[in-house]
């Protein structure tokens, strides 16, 4: 996750902002619709659509937002958010890249061909649907931007959070958590007053990082972002090192 925000300000600078918080907003809303249509409207019964909802307050979505399609997933358009099924692709790229690419689609041949397109584009290969590969591990992940005057305060906050790790990236710090202990980890550091989280989700991280030089990362920025960009696409998770993007 190390450079996530980084990226996150690039394409922004790269782009027309309004029109890049609309296509993240789609996506967010499309997941918030998924879980709330299999698990009901309750966040505190609800798991799955309570990490959604904390997903999307990271990314700053307006409230009626969330309430549109947490009505939406669970009211009388249900079938809306049935209609989805999540399905995951991985595969490799030059360097050592390995990318893990989960989407959300009602059209498993549309999505299919157009990941495949992707991967083919990236000269790459692509896996077999629905692996994960075996250097991914899901974790819960908070991102905070933190005052370097904080820093001793926060870090011992989050070892006494009972977060797993954590790491300091510029202004940056990213606590990684065991998914079962994500509320908790969340919960503690919203009473110590540290609550602003640039990303609050379960998410999948790497255990073995690809450095880049400047031509092959800028290659590699524009493949993210083309797979970014693809409407049934949720996430990429990726093992390339982004500490160092200016």
């Amino acid at each position: 996750m190390a450079g996530h925000s980084k990226w996150a300000n690039i394409k922004h600078r790269k782009g027309a902002q309004d029109a890049a918080r609309a296509k993240l907003f789609a996506k967010l809303s499309k997941e918030i619709m998924v879980a709330a249509a299999k698990g009901g409207p309750d966040l505190s019964s609800n798991a799955n659509l309570r990490l959604a909802v904390s997903k999307a307050k990271a990314k700053s979505m307006p409230k009626s937002n969330i309430e549109n399609a947490i009505a939406k997933g669970s009211g009388s358009s249900k079938s809306s958010g049935d209609s989805f099924k999540e399905i995951i692709f991985s595969g490799n790229l030059r360097h050592g890249i390995i990318l893990l690419v989960i989407c959300l689609s009602d059209n498993y041949n549309r999505v299919s061909s157009d990941i495949q397109f992707l991967f083919k584009k990236a000269n790459g290969t692509i896996g077999k649907t629905g692996s994960i590969p075996f250097n991914f591990e899901r974790k819960g992940v908070l991102e905070l931007q933190f005052k370097k005057e904080n820093q001793e305060d926060l870090e011992m906050i989050i070892m006494d959070s009972g977060a797993d790790d954590y790491e300091i990236i510029d202004d940056y710090i990213n606590i990684y958590v065991n998914p079962s202990n994500f509320d908790s980890v969340k919960s503690k550091l919203e009473e110590a007053g540290y609550s602003n989280f640039e990303t609050a989700e379960i998410t999948f991280v790497s255990s073995d990082k690809v450095k880049l030089e400047k031509e092959d990362m800028d290659q590699f920025l524009a493949t993210l972002e083309r797979f970014e960009d693809n409407d049934d696409v949720q996430e990429v998770y990726h093992n390339v090192d982004l500490s160092t993007l200016e």
